[in-house]
């Protein structure tokens, strides 16, 4: 028996911090600011080892699907946020040659600002959040930041807002992202980790004037349902179930092999799933499968929907979307970031989007067809998201203060609040510098978006317009 008064001691157990703590994470982020001054991040270098636009877009298409391809370029084409949206890639060869702290976090990699929006949480209730993960690795946080920050003027430019407010949706994301990352570092961890992004983060974002768009998005997202696109895209088949109808180019039937082995690669997913969910699959039987084109940085990749029904006919619909090696791979040991080994790319994916959202698809998993890694997921589940590009001049600052407050969230699951919060500090000098990079790298991002139109133009490369 212990003595009494004595001071009990534990073991160390791995996996645990110590107490007390060792060194001060704030501290050590503000050691950081010697290192790599915050006004720095306003530097672009773009230097000659850069593709030109054509090349980047012929490059990243490789390994897509052939006839697909001037789809994706077609989309890519129609605007420079378009065409961001589509180069993930080449930017992360531009961020590679930035200034970065060192400080590592799980990343989108391609934290654009279309990329977050509305989704349903176990219970049917809206959350918003980063809601694309194709990209995901660890990485520099300063490059999901810096490519926000840089969509947002585009996508501002686009709607008819002028410069001035361009660059300050670019100064408020970053103002946003410090600010959140700051008050996460100082709640107590639990709070901080499940910090859920709902209405309230409207408040305290500020970003009152969205309220109305939001409330609209929302109530398409309710009805976007696996259902409802079933009841579109479905006829009755002879065995009294149902069939996908044959639509294309963006949904069609596919030969019975390619069918049945998408169907059969659903047994190693339902492998990656939590145990307490396969009661709830093993209610559905697998009707059929078809093949449907996804969205602009995707286009060209093999992705599936699979069309599942319950005892009553009610419709489940999953989507086998292909997983390739994220486009920020070969630009992170450029960066001094350690490579990850390769493994599924669809695990990678999956993992990823859990380790960034608080709340995640109850159905995420993962599989492999034909040799090809995938990521499976529910398709339609109350998902709906905000154009940037059609906000009004006086809702871009408070979208751009919301998905701000939303990329800091993610990041703090994987780094240190504290740590970052550390580093950004109160003031607004890496607000300023940001800014100053988005714009710069939105004028880049024109001349590359007018270099792949004319391009285009010249038949030097093969786009479908307006698919």
């Amino acid at each position: 028996m212990a003595e009494a008064g004595a001071e009990r001691r534990l073991p160390r157990v791995r996996g645990f911090a110590e107490w007390p703590g060792a060194g001060s994470p704030r501290e050590e982020g503000k050691e950081l600011r010697h290192r790599v001054p915050r006004d720095t991040h306003a530097l672009l270098d773009v230097d000659d080892s850069r593709p030109d636009a054509l090349g980047a877009v012929e490059e990243s298409s490789r390994g897509r699907i052939p006839e697909l391809t001037p789809i994706r370029v077609g989309r890519m084409a129609a605007a420079p946020f378009a065409f961001l949206r589509g180069s993930a890639g080449l930017m992360a060869h531009d961020l590679a040659r930035t200034p970065m702290t060192g400080i590592r976090a799980q990343i989108c990699g391609d934290a654009h600002a279309a990329n977050f929006g509305l989704y349903a949480d176990a219970r049917g209730g809206l959350v918003i959040d980063l809601n694309d993960f194709d990209e995901t690795v660890v990485g520099p946080w300063e490059w999901d930041l810096k490519r926000l920050a840089a969509s947002l003027v585009l996508a501002g430019r686009e709607a008819g807002a002028d410069e001035d407010t361009c660059r300050s949706a670019a100064h408020d994301v970053a103002g946003a992202y410090r600010r959140t990352m700051r008050l996460l570092a100082k709640l107590p961890v639990l709070d901080a980790w499940n910090a859920i992004a709902d209405e309230e983060l409207v408040s305290h974002t500020d970003a009152h004037d969205l309220l109305g768009t939001l409330e609209r998005v929302m109530e398409k997202a309710r009805a976007n349902t696996s259902g409802r696109f079933a009841a579109k895209s479905t006829e009755p088949a002879p065995d009294g179930g149902r069939r996908f109808l044959d639509a294309p180019p963006v949904l069609r039937r596919i030969p019975d092999a390619e069918a049945a082995a998408v169907a059969a690669s659903l047994q190693d997913y339902l492998g990656t799933l939590s145990e307490d969910r396969l009661p709830l699959l093993a209610r559905y039987a697998v009707q059929d499968v078809a093949f449907r084109i996804v969205g602009t940085g995707s286009v060209g990749t093999r992705s599936y929907v699979v069309l599942l029904l319950d005892h009553r006919g009610e419709s489940l619909v999953l989507q086998v979307k292909e997983a390739r090696p994220s486009a920020l791979l070969p630009h992170l040991a450029a960066a001094g970031v350690e490579v990850p080994a390769a493994g599924h790319e669809g695990r990678r994916v999956v993992l990823g989007q859990k380790r960034m959202q608080v709340v995640s698809d109850i159905l995420l998993g993962w599989t492999t067809v034909d040799g090809r890694d995938f990521q499976v997921r529910q398709f339609r589940n109350r998902k709906g998201s905000v154009d940037p590009a059609a906000l009004a001049a006086d809702q871009v600052d408070d979208y751009a203060r919301m998905t701000g407050a939303l990329l800091a969230r993610a990041h703090s699951h994987s780094a240190d609040p504290r740590l970052i919060a550390g580093y950004c500090g109160k003031n607004e000098e890496l607000d300023e510098a940001i800014a100053t990079f988005a714009v710069a790298y939105a004028d880049r991002t024109e001349a590359d978006h007018a270099e792949l139109v004319a391009g285009v133009r010249a038949g030097r490369i093969a786009a479908e317009m307006g698919v």
